[in-house]
């Protein structure tokens, strides 16, 4: 496997796939513009770090397009038309649509995938999207690279994608956002600011895994907490007359808009260059 980029993204999949026995460390290479990161990946986990994208592409099975956006047309030129009709390539690219990638490697064999970051503790998610040309075994070794991050969930239409990067991918952005905002609170009552931190970080971590084990309606469970003239019933007045609903579905619209622009500007470059 090349993972070409060494962000925090990459960094979570190849220890998953370590962390998993997928691949050995000696068949892992990393790439990145900085040697001092490339040096730190390479200690860490046993694995070979170049500066060349090319390089580690030419002896990889899986190519790991991991790089941020802006990069990625730069990337692309490097490996157009040098990549093996055999080797499959995963795109964790936030917005790179199927047919930029497509255009810009001059290469079919394309997966499309949107992990997010509990992928670092292997809790994550991760909605991936094969092209046509991608194998049966090939969809087989996808399941297994992003399930070594937590769940997956293979989806039948790329626009879903693009989706998953709003609502998942940038899920925990607003997870986080709440939950420094409950800790503020938290302070502003009087606790101290660790104190706070660590009954907010309970209560999200138990609810969610009482969420997932109860099965049932998330409405039916806030309606399990909330009685009648009670603290929670006075919280959710404040919370419905502020707009949380409505500004969380603007708040998830907007990060699916940018991930679209993100696609057609992708796009329209690599066809330009073309």
């Amino acid at each position: 496997m090349a993972f070409l980029g060494g962000g925090v993204m990459a960094e979570a999949m190849i220890r998953g796939v370590l962390d998993k026995h997928l691949v050995p460390p000696s068949r892992i290479t990393v790439t990145g513009p900085r040697r001092e990161r490339r040096a730190e990946l390479a200690k860490q986990f046993g694995i070979t770090a170049l500066a060349s994208n090319l390089d580690a592409a030419k002896a990889a099975d899986v190519v790991v397009l991991s790089v941020k956006p802006q990069v990625l047309p730069t990337v692309m030129k490097e490996l157009r038309g040098k990549l093996r009709a055999d080797q499959l390539v995963i795109s964790i690219v936030a917005g790179a649509n199927m047919r930029a990638l497509e255009i810009g490697l001059a290469h079919p064999t394309i997966v499309r995938a949107m992990p997010n970051t509990p992928a670092q503790v292997g809790m994550g998610v991760t909605a991936w999207y094969p092209s046509h040309a991608v194998t049966a075994e090939q969809r087989e070794r996808t399941k297994s690279i992003v399930a070594a991050l937590g769940e997956e969930l293979m989806v039948e239409d790329e626009s879903y994608i693009d989706m998953a990067t709003a609502l998942s991918a940038t899920g925990p952005t607003y997870v986080f956002l709440l939950m420094e905002a409950l800790v503020d609170a938290g302070v502003h009552l009087g606790f101290s600011r660790r104190v706070a931190e660590e009954l907010v970080l309970r209560t999200v971590e138990g609810s969610a895994l009482f969420a997932r084990k109860s099965g049932r309606h998330l409405a039916e469970l806030r309606n399990m907490v909330t009685s009648p003239g009670g603290t929670s019933a006075a919280a959710i007045y404040q919370l419905e007359k502020g707009s949380l609903r409505t500004v969380l579905s603007k708040a998830v619209y907007a990060a699916y808009q940018r991930a679209t622009e993100l696609g057609a500007t992708a796009e329209r470059k690599v066809t330009q260059d073309e």
